[in-house]
């Protein structure tokens, strides 16, 4: 029963996640808080896990999310239900594309869909800052010197800064990221 819940929970994060890995965030969060298969933290986990090996985002994600559920086979059990609306609407949208090539009503969506797509990733952007950069228990204890933490803050700068200006690869800054991380024990 839980690989048919897996498939099915997926399956709805890869039909309506519009706008690439990053948007199948908000949809983690809420499968986090109805089905408790894994915590927000676990999800922080998740994206540096995804963000850091090969592949799409979201895919990554949902093996994660999968592998934590189910086993080995859960992960390929929620990585199928990700990725099957995609290539079901691109084996449709193929059959017809020429007739709905110049649509005005599916340009007229895809006008719709590019902000939604952005508000979405930002959302899921700071959920993920509130999780990395601040200490809610702190400040739920009236410790509001202790509500920033200022290690990561300042790690999260600094790499920001030089991705910003040196150019390299993300690989490098995440690999920076996780010896420093190790090193100073964040």
């Amino acid at each position: 029963m839980i690989y048919l819940r897996l498939f099915y929970e997926f399956f709805k994060t890869g039909l309506f996640s519009v706008g690439g890995g990053l948007a199948t965030l908000p949809f983690l969060y809420e499968m986090s808080n109805t089905t408790g298969w894994f915590s927000t933290a676990d999800i922080a986990d998740m994206i540096a896990v995804s963000e850091s090996t090969p592949g799409p985002i979201g895919i990554n994600m949902s093996t994660y999310a999968g592998f934590t559920t189910g086993g080995v086979l859960g992960g390929v059990i929620a990585s199928l239900g990700l990725a099957a609306p995609s290539v079901i609407i691109i084996l449709i949208i193929a059959k017809f594309l020429e007739k709905f090539r110049n649509n005005r009503f599916v340009e007229g969506a895809f006008y719709g869909l590019r902000p939604a797509s952005i508000a979405m990733i930002t959302a899921a952007g700071l959920n993920v800052a509130k999780v990395a950069l601040v200490n809610m228990d702190a400040l739920a204890a009236g410790d509001i010197g202790g509500f920033f933490l200022w290690k990561a803050i300042l790690l999260g700068a600094a790499i920001f800064i030089a991705q910003r200006k040196l150019k390299w690869s993300p690989v490098i800054f995440i690999a920076i990221a996780a010896v420093v991380g190790i090193v100073f024990q964040f």
